[in-house]
């Protein structure tokens, strides 16, 4: 049964506005009694989950590489109950519960995390067979949850009340990815990845009808990033090009929605309500983006292991960096990984004021205070050799992978996430303390081009850890900017004594010749199997 989509698109261009309009209806999807997989293909067991929609030898690939759900002191994982999902966007609904859209399904599953129990919406208007990465999620105040589909280009609505599944169309215009999702009042917001817009939905309030604004690029060609609000409403965005830089973009949307009603008019000149920054060419793949409490715009960079901080006042950007991935997480089985990278991925804020990202080739969740400078990574313990270079062709390494954790949300001080290739939903409880404290010996380190300064950093331990094995953290952002562990034995420090006095590491620091003067960060402090904690050094070189 093919399904069935009422509704219309009206395209218009001027004054750098897209208006189109769309109906929210009911999906019709396919006859469940239909096998739609290929029964007569012999690299296929049908096992009539959306595990068939992948030949035998694929399965371990997408769907799980056998693994159960493991747990660490600060993360709990959960085997959701239905094979090969693959869970991508998640979300929390204001009692706790937890909601993930599933690429393979095109529906939503529901975790309850006081019975452990996972509860599976099938969306029957989705044809066995496909599948969409669905970026975009949020859960609205009636008690619905939207989310994106890039593969059909719709924004679909579930109500929880009565378990229907409703879509709307998004506007297209050739290429187009439908990626983040945020509802903001009676507006929803998404950004058009590879359709080069931001495109803003206004849902009447029975919804059957849904008019929609899209702002185009001023890059041609470009990609539009995710998006965030400040506190007075600014849609901030970026539009960027692989290695040909980009712009971030503070939109004000409300001024010109309330200017065109009250003008009159249908449309105003673009170029009163936008304000463009460039971004630093060391920003190669800007993703996330939120704000801290303190006003700070925070960017990740997926291209690379960094994130950056943006000052709207003085247009200054800082690059801060994350701990190097560690060997599980890539392998480098075949020699082929010279320089292993995290790519920071998705960003939000928490209640706290703490910037919250996952490392999707770290395998970690991160939580960045900028009040204090610190990083906590945690560590997810599960991993798919499928994906990183974990094969030597002779045997797979043990413990290798990385579980892809391309989605996350917070609930209170609790951080759920997906594993696309793990079906798996875990969680990092934020409240559980830490195992040890880093203090520097100073915030700020003043440097001239050719100096070098000893710097001392603290690693204080709480007296319930027995047996901890770290390493420790010296990363920076700048190969002319360095950092030297003077005492090597220092390298690898085993914490066994009892009681524990704290431990002194000495460094050097050292800015070269042609060291360029600015604001810098060099990320210090110690690893362990389950967590890596962390402080910035502020270094400023004259």
């Amino acid at each position: 049964m093919k399904k069935q989509v009422k509704g219309y698109l009206a395209f218009a261009f001027l004054g750098g506005i897209m208006l189109t309009s769309g109906v929210l209806v009911a999906m019709t999807g396919y006859d469940p009694d239909v096998d739609y997989a290929a029964m007569d293909d012999p690299e296929v067991t049908i096992t009539g989950t959306p595990a068939d929609i992948f030949s035998d030898d694929q399965r371990a690939v997408f769907c799980s590489s056998g693994g159960a759900a493991k747990s660490t002191d600060y993360v709990n994982e959960y085997m959701i109950s239905t094979d090969c999902t693959g869970p991508v966007a998640i979300v929390s609904d204001y009692d706790g519960d937890v909601w993930f859209a599933q690429a393979n399904t095109g529906s939503l599953g529901k975790f309850d995390p006081d019975t452990e129990t996972f509860i599976q919406f099938p969306n029957t208007n989705w044809m066995m067979g496909d599948r969409s990465m669905i970026r975009g999620i949020d859960y609205a105040p009636d008690g619905s949850v939207w989310f994106t589909d890039d593969f059909k280009k719709l924004i679909w609505k579930f109500s929880t009340i009565n378990e229907e599944y409703n879509a709307l169309e998004f506007p297209t215009d050739g290429d187009s990815l439908p990626q983040k999702l945020s509802i903001e009042g009676s507006q929803i917001i998404v950004n058009d990845f590879l359709g080069n817009k931001l495109t803003i939905f206004d849902v009447n309030s029975d919804d059957s009808q849904a008019s929609a604004v899209s702002i185009p690029s001023s890059v041609d060609g470009a990609f539009t990033g995710q998006f965030t609000l400040d506190t007075n409403d600014h849609i901030w965005y970026t539009n960027w090009m692989i290695n040909e830089g980009g712009i971030l973009i503070n939109y004000n949307h409300e001024d010109y929605r309330n200017d065109v009603l009250n003008s009159g008019e249908q449309f105003l000149p673009m170029k009163d309500y936008v304000i463009t920054y460039t971004l630093p060419p060391q920003l190669i793949i800007p993703n996330g983006i939120a704000f801290s409490d303190d006003d700070t715009l925070w960017i990740s960079d997926s291209g690379t292991s960094s994130f950056f901080s943006f000052e709207s006042s003085t247009g200054q950007f800082i690059q801060y960096v994350t701990t190097d991935p560690i060997f599980e997480t890539y392998g480098n089985q075949t020699g082929i990984i010279g320089n292993p990278i995290s790519r920071p991925y998705s960003m939000e804020s928490d209640d706290q004021g703490r910037i919250i990202f996952n490392e999707q080739t770290g395998n970690n969740i991160s939580v960045m205070d900028p009040r204090i400078q610190s990083l906590v990574e945690y560590h997810i313990p599960s991993k798919n050799p499928n994906w990183a270079d974990c094969n030597s062709g002779t045997k797979v390494m043990e413990n290798c992978g990385v579980a892809q954790i391309l989605d996350f949300t917070i609930s209170g001080e609790k951080i759920w996430f997906t594993e696309w290739v793990e079906n798996k939903i875990g969680v990092v409880d934020t409240s559980i303390p830490l195992p040890l404290e880093i203090q520097l010996e100073q915030n700020t380190l003043n440097l001239v081009p050719g100096e070098s300064q000893e710097f001392q950093y603290i690693i204080s331990v709480g007296s319930q850890n027995n047996n901890l094995d770290l390493s420790l953290v010296t990363s920076g952002t700048h190969d002319f900017l360095t950092v030297n562990v003077l005492d090597n034995s220092a390298n690898l420090v085993a914490i066994v004594d009892d009681p524990r006095e704290p431990i002194t590491i000495t460094t050097m620091i050292s800015a070269s010749d042609n060291a360029l003067s600015g604001t810098y960060k060099i990320l210090l402090g110690v690893q362990s199997d389950d967590v890596t904690i962390s402080k910035f050094l502020t270094v400023i070189i004259e």
